[in-house]
């Protein structure tokens, strides 16, 4: 096992494979990911494994797919490899294992035959006594060679790391300062279950060792189990990182993060029309500022400002209508050939069969007219896709103020002749549309809100839209009449 290296930075994100990864773990991966870069170190995903009742499928292949997506590439492990692996716990058991004897034999640990059901009798015990429910040392102090009988015979056995009974243990971490633990309030605990498979204590340390980690950062819910980590490091004879815990992520209630507050998974974030780099840039502000008071921040500027003094020691609230408003500033800030690029594959997402409708040509007029008012990727589809496909109206929304059904054919029969003479005199221009819907609206007396509402149902199927007249010159007069006639017909 190796000690870590004082000169390399090397940090890991470690998830468990037991859902779809979530907005705090990919902040804590970000985070990393963030301070390796800007060391010039190096950024090793390890799939924490260990615990198989809760593992889901599908998990580990979701969160390598969000760190790929989020563009947290990392620099070792599963899929990729590296120097250090395997980096998948469940195929790593020899290491623990020697650990494990290792302790036994220098005395720092022990086996224990307590069953689960005496475990908890013992903690109602104790509970009836006003006392702290935990272990009480049952196996502390028996022989081996007894606990390796129990084991012959069939008991399920874990073990245990002996804590000493008194005196204090202490670690600086490196945003919150020096920190301080009472060791006769850490119960004996396990570092081996009965199945033979660690403890993500044990294992942690372990791995943070043989891997080299050199900065650890994690939630502060881990600050408790820090001291179990550096009795480890010590009876292992290992030097320890350097332990960074970051903040907790509440909703606005103040309770934990979940998706009743609007958060969802990295996936569904994926699927629901975010940008990847919107979503970083809010992560990256939950917990930790740049200092400069900026809010739009790309990958680069991350990288370049991220420190531990940017970290805060108080929980970070989460408000999804910022992160749709930095999305909507992310989907301005990109150039229209890559906006019409990300538009063309959405579309030929949603039109499947019709792909050869996607007119990047046609993208090219159409997307600075909605650049400026979208905040999600989704929201293009809908907003433009009457210019790909026609869905006629129905007729109850092909209306127009105080206006009857027949009053309404009227003015639209009139509206395609009026459309014809443009096209016959090829004033086919937004400007000259314009002119003449506002000369038809003054000479009907209509509302302008009225009547060009009717005009954007008939032509778009919509009551919203794009504005208007330049939707009709990218559209075509041609085409806008054919769908205008299909309006007559219907009423």
């Amino acid at each position: 096992m190796n000690n870590k290296s004082s000169e390399e930075i090397r940090v890991r994100f470690a998830p468990s494979p037991t859902g779809d990864p979530h907005l705090g773990a990919m902040r804590t991966a970000l985070f990393n990911w963030a301070f390796a870069k800007k060391n010039g170190g190096k950024f090793i995903l390890r799939i924490e494994d260990t615990d198989k009742k809760r593992q889901v499928e599908g998990s580990v292949e979701n969160i390598i797919e969000g760190l790929n997506w989020l563009g947290l590439n990392y620099d070792e492990g599963p899929e990729i490899g590296g120097d250090y692996g395997p980096y998948i716990q469940s195929q790593r058991k020899k290491l623990y294992i020697n650990a494990v004897n290792n302790l036994l034999d220098d005395g720092n640990a022990y086996m224990c035959d307590l069953s689960t059901n005496e475990l908890e009798k013992m903690k109602e015990e104790q509970k009836l006594q006003g006392k702290p429910p935990g272990y009480n040392g049952y196996s502390r102090n028996r022989p081996r060679k007894e606990l390796e009988k129990s084991k012959k015979n069939g008991l399920p056995i874990v073990v245990r790391l002996k804590v000493p009974l008194s005196g204090n243990i202490e670690f600086a971490d490196l945003r919150r300062g020096p920190m301080k633990f009472d060791l006769s309030k850490i119960d004996d605990f396990v570092i081996l279950k009965a199945d033979e498979m660690p403890t993500y204590h044990l294992a942690s340390v372990v791995d943070d060792s043989s891997m080299n980690i050199s900065h650890v950062l994690r939630g502060e819910e881990w600050i408790s189990s820090t001291p179990k980590h550096l009795l480890l490091y010590k009876f292992l004879g290992l030097e320890p990182p350097s332990f960074v815990h970051l903040p907790l992520i509440f909703g606005k209630d103040k309770a934990k993060l979940s998706k009743r507050h609007g958060a969802n998974s990295i996936i569904e974030y994926k699927e629901s029309g975010l940008l990847p780099e919107a979503l970083v840039n809010y992560i990256s502000l939950l917990g930790w500022s740049p200092r400069n008071n900026k809010e739009v921040l790309k990958y680069r500027d991350i990288i370049e400002l991220f420190d531990f003094k940017g970290l805060s020691v108080s929980p970070s609230i989460f408000d999804p209508e910022k992160l749709n408003w930095l999305n909507g500033v992310h989907i301005r800030s990109l150039d229209d050939k890559t906006l019409i690029q990300i538009t063309s594959e959405k579309l030929s997402e949603e039109l499947k069969d019709s792909t050869d409708l996607v007119d990047k040509n046609k993208l090219s007029e159409i997307i600075p007219l909605i650049k400026e008012r979208v905040k999600s990727i989704d929201e293009i589809y809908p907003s433009i896709k009457f210019f790909f496909v026609y869905i006629k109206p129905e007729d109850s929304i092909i209306k127009c103020g105080p206006l009857n059904k027949n009053e309404i054919k009227n003015n639209l029969k009139e509206l395609v002749d009026n459309f014809s003479t443009l096209l016959e005199k090829n004033k086919t221009n937004h400007k000259d549309i314009e002119i003449l819907l506002r000369s038809n609206c003054e000479k009907l007396d209509l509302k302008l809100r009225d009547y060009l509402g009717l005009v954007r149902n008939c032509i778009t199927g919509s009551e919203i839209s794009p504005p208007l007249f330049e939707s009709i010159e990218i559209l075509g007069l041609e085409e806008s009449i054919s769908r205008i006639q299909d309006c007559i017909n219907i009423l």
